[in-house]
């Protein structure tokens, strides 16, 4: 599936959400975006961003090693259960701009990992 392909269905609200993630993540560093049928996956070379579609926002889970907060993540960290020191965080974003410099730097450091 392409990207046109995925885009060519689901809320409106989803696309620029997309685009301005992608538009920070292309400045970190070679990535694969793999659209699939339950959202857009960032990998390198495993999954690490995913943007899941909800109802009125789009959830960007991602990966660290330390608790984290900001006001977008509502949502306690998963971890896998088996003695791994990462966390699956969740933020929710219902718009372009709630990708602001702190969630951004959360991105940068999780990418570096």
């Amino acid at each position: 599936m392409t990207v046109e392909d995925y885009f060519s269905t689901g809320p409106a609200f989803e696309r620029p959400i997309f685009e301005e993630v992608r538009s920070f993540v292309l400045t970190l560093g070679p990535v694969t975006i793999e659209p699939v049928s339950v959202g857009i996956f960032f990998k390198k070379p495993s999954s690490w961003v995913q943007l899941r579609p909800k109802r009125m926002w789009v959830a960007m889970g991602f990966p660290m090693r330390r608790d984290v907060g900001h006001r977008t993540i509502r949502n306690k960290p998963m971890t896998n259960g088996r003695g791994s020191s990462m966390k699956w965080f969740v933020a929710n974003l219902e718009a372009p701009g709630d990708l602001d410099d702190d969630l951004r730097d959360l991105l940068s450091e999780s990418f570096d990992l």
